[in-house]
Order: structure tokens, then C-alpha cells, then sequence
């Protein structure tokens, strides 16, 4: 059966999350896609997501170098949340880390799990 973008669940704002994982499992980030950017994802195998706050399309790594090349997209069992499985070429996050979540909690205190990339 041929996928269509719009058979997803989007919310109000035509928006759906969107979790960058890489091939070993690391989640590296999370963002949003809309229907346009699912599909041109799938078109390209660059990753696409929707900025919010620029409101417009960002295609992963096009000024940064660190772009996300689509392996595999999956959809949950609601359709309202993507796991995209990518090869992440440099740091994912704009802290210049691997991953966005480099922050863990333990024990009621907040510990840094990595340092920024040189």
C-alpha cells in the first residue's frame, strides 16, 4: 500500500514530532515535520523538519554540514509521532553535541552526560 503524509495524525497546528534515532538506537533529537516535509523526506533522503520559530522548511545540516541522511521512517501506532531512522553525519544538536539529550537527572540533580564536540 503507498504511503500518503496525510494519513498521519497531525495537531492543530498541522504539525507531527519527529525522533532522529540513530542505526545503533541513540536518540539524538527531536523536532517537528509537517505533511510537506514528511514527504520531501521520503523524495530526498535528507531529513526535512518544519521550524517553528522561523516557520519555514530546515533541511538537516544545510548550513551546519551536519545533516541526517533518511535510513528508515516509522510511524507509531497512533500516526501522530515519527522515528526516524537516520545516518547522522556530525553533531546532531546545536550545542554541537552527538545528541540533544545530554542532560541527565539523578538523584534530583542535573549531570552533563557529554561535552560538545570540538
Amino acid at each position: 500500500m503507498p504511503f500518503d503524509p496525510n494519513s498521519l495524525t497531525y495537531d492543530e497546528k498541522g504539525l507531527i514530532p519527529a525522533i532522529a534515532q540513530d542505526p545503533d538506537g541513540e536518540i539524538l533529537m527531536m523536532a517537528w515535520m509537517n505533511a510537506e516535509s514528511v514527504a520531501a523526506t521520503l523524495e530526498t533522503g535528507r531529513v526535512t523538519y518544519w521550524s517553528r520559530s522561523r516557520q519555514s522548511f530546515w533541511i538537516k545540516g544545510e548550513t551546519s554540514g551536519h545533516t541526517q541522511e533518511l535510513i528508515e521512517m516509522r510511524v507509531d501506532c497512533d500516526r501522530d509521532c515519527l522515528l526516524l531512522i537516520v545516518r547522522q553525519t556530525g553533531p546532531a544538536c546545536h550545542t554541537n553535541r552527538r545528541s540533544c539529550f545530554y542532560t541527565a537527572i539523578r538523584g534530583g540533580e542535573e549531570v552533563e552526560l557529554m561535552k560538545p564536540e570540538s
